[in-house]
């Protein structure tokens, strides 16, 4: 007999060589029913992999994230099987789980495939899918599994088999359909009631530019036609809030391909938006005790190398610059930390003088993969609102606690109120991934959960989340569609104090280290922005949109009123246009529409006589008429009743 732990704390006593799916079963049917994949002793396994020792199992169900990635990973297989029957000869190469859904990597050789095609592998896909083919995994040796792949003349599994050791290496099989895998499957092919393939895209092998290019085939599926028919009903609702759709529409930024991808331009009234959010975190920043600094996009190359980044990032990250003296280095800066903590130790700090905050809208380069590029959601030259605080080990739990605050205060003022908080730490299977010592990083995780739970937060722990050099928390949003987004983040760091030598005098005279807490609640202005276009669809809050009201004259003559209406209203600083243009005001009313104006303004003969603007809101609503004096009022109230006093 065999202990196995349930997630619950329970504990079974099974026959060794019992299955997950059997002890499902020996829980309830009904569970048995919904299983679909489960892991044992933190390692994935299939649930008819028969356990042989004691050990903690977890069983998961289509509701789980788990129970997801290993349906959509099947289907990848069905998928590939359904595209090697349509198209001899192709090569397949990888077909991993995303975050919703799945691809496959393929060399298409002669074919090509294009929207066009995509009905005829869903019906072919779901064709084999209906078969209720088992999934079954297999240990193969190593010449085994090369000469299957060198008979295919299929040089990508070859290579990636090349790169496996003897004696790990297995394949699953299903219907008549054989692939390299590690494992992590659903039953059987007949739970995959659903399949849509998405899109295709150019991906190169391996993510290397200088690889082939593949075309890799994106798709989804659901264990419910009814479910796959409301995840379309919301990609519908995506594309029409796509950020870079919006961006356009409302003139907000752009990309030039002369000053190259990746590299966003802010237009005028992105400018002032982008200036109007670092404005609102500014002040906020003030009253929490944050001083501003400003540091220089570059930096010499021993910088990096110092505090770690140059490791991490170097090799994919833009190359140095060479200056005229010879061997002199600079890299473009990846992170701002570097800076800061040569900031601290420009200056000689005793106890007393701490903490120091030091914060800065600091732009940083990394070079993304083009195919990586994304919009503002990834880019390779952005913004970050960093900042960094020095401070000892005892002001560590409120200074975090102050940080969990400001970082909801951003978050409550711009309507993202569906959050859940990731406490993200390292993956202790794969310590070489981080820098430092075991007992630091078990007091800087101690550190955030402690108050993580001080501040009520609902919150998960993460393992393998953690950035290289220290474990953080992320607040991870739900928008307006139900997506999940990182946004923000807060790090608990005792390694580049260290690497650094950083040092304040003690009440004992002696030398002590600070810790360093990093944090951005914004995350990057890029990214921000991108997400808060897609949560509100562009209508911004009040307080944040470009144009707040428009003043629509009713012809040339009532033009000089509407100056007069235009000047009031700036006067109680309301951010306001006239449109003077020889059209219809049911044609202005309509393209105040599409630009998301909040307020139209109408001015006509009887709103001169007597001194008043006819309101309307933007989505129809008629708010009559009014004096300046009371829009003024109104826009205030607004304002007021989303954006509060840090």
């Amino acid at each position: 007999m065999i202990e196995i732990t349930l997630p619950d704390g329970a504990v079974k006593k099974v026959s060794k060589g019992t299955t997950p799916m059997e002890v499902a079963k020996s829980i309830s049917e009904g569970l048995a029913r919904n299983v679909i994949s489960a892991k044992f002793n933190n390692t994935v396994v299939e649930t008819v992999t028969p356990l042989t020792k004691d050990g903690t199992l977890t069983l998961y169900t289509w509701n789980d994230s788990e129970g997801k990635k290993a349906f959509w990973h099947s289907t990848s297989h069905v998928v590939a099987q359904a595209l090697e029957e349509l198209y001899p000869g192709i090569k397949l190469t990888i077909g991993p789980a995303i975050e919703n859904g799945f691809y496959y990597d393929v060399d298409f050789g002669e074919h090509t495939v294009s929207e066009k095609d995509f009905p005829t592998i869903e019906k072919k896909a779901l064709e084999i899918a209906r078969g209720k083919h088992d999934y079954k995994m297999r240990s193969v040796s190593k010449a085994d599994a090369l000469q299957y792949y060198k008979d295919q003349d299929n040089e990508f599994k070859v290579e990636l088999i090349e790169n496996l050791e003897d004696g790990t290496i297995t394949f699953c099989d299903h219907s008549t359909f054989t692939d390299l895998c590690r494992g992590g499957h659903i039953p059987n092919t007949g739970i995959i009631k659903a399949i849509k393939i998405l899109s295709v895209a150019g991906a190169y092998w391996r993510g290397d530019e200088n690889n082939p290019q593949l075309t890799r085939v994106y798709g989804i599926s659901f264990p419910k036609q009814k479910e796959l028919t409301e995840y379309l009903e919301l990609l519908e609702g995506a594309k029409k809030r796509d950020h870079r759709k919006l961006g356009k529409e409302l003139e907000l930024f752009t990309f030039s391909k002369k000053v190259g991808q990746g590299l966003p331009l802010w237009l005028p009234k992105g400018a002032a938006l982008r200036e109007r959010l670092e404005q609102f975190l500014k002040k906020a920043q003030k009253k929490a005790g944050y001083e501003m600094v400003v540091t220089p996009h570059i930096g010499q190359k021993e910088l990096y190398v110092t505090s770690g980044h140059y490791a991490k990032y170097g090799e994919d990250s833009f190359q140095p610059i060479h200056t005229p003296k010879e061997d002199e280095e600079f890299l473009l800066k990846p992170m701002n930390c570097p800076h800061h903590c040569e900031i601290y130790n420009s200056t000689p700090f005793s106890y007393k003088d701490l903490p120091k905050r030091y914060a800065e809208f600091g732009t940083v380069y990394r070079y993304e993969q083009s195919g990586e590029l994304h919009g503002l959601t990834r880019v390779r030259g952005f913004t970050q609102d960093d900042a960094h605080i020095f401070c000892t080990t005892e002001q560590l739990n409120e200074e975090f606690k102050n940080v969990i605050d400001l970082s909801l205060y951003v978050l409550n003022s711009l309507g993202f109120d569906n959050f859940t908080a990731q406490v993200s730490v390292r993956d202790l299977d794969n310590p070489e991934k981080y820098i430092g010592d075991v007992s630091d990083w078990e007091k800087a995780e101690q550190a955030i959960i402690d108050a993580a739970e001080e501040k009520g937060l609902n919150y998960v722990i993460e393992s393998g989340e953690a950035a290289f050099y220290g474990p953080k928390l992320d607040f991870m949003v739900k928008d307006a569609l139900g997506r999940n987004w990182q946004l923000g983040t807060i790090q608990v760091d005792y390694n580049l104090p260290k690497r650094f030598d950083l040092t304040y005098k003690g009440s004992d005279n002696e030398l002590h280290r600070p810790v360093m807490i990093h944090r951005a609640p914004f995350g990057s202005m890029e990214r921000f922005v991108a997400l808060l276009l897609e949560h509100t669809g562009g209508n911004f809050p009040l307080w944040l949109i470009p144009t707040q009201a428009i003043v629509l004259p009713v012809s040339e003559k009532h033009e000089k009123y509407a100056e007069k209406v235009l000047n009031s209203l700036e006067n109680h600083e309301i951010r306001a246009l006239i449109d003077k243009r020889n059209e219809t005001v049911g044609k202005k009313i309509r393209e105040a529409e599409l630009q998301k104006i909040p307020f139209m303004l109408i001015v006509g003969e009887q709103e001169e006589a007597s001194g008043t603007v006819s309101v309307r809101k933007h989505g129809g609503e008629d708010l009559g008429s009014l004096s300046t004096d009371a829009f003024s009022d109104l826009v205030s109230t607004e304002i007021n009743s989303t954006l509060k006093s840090f």
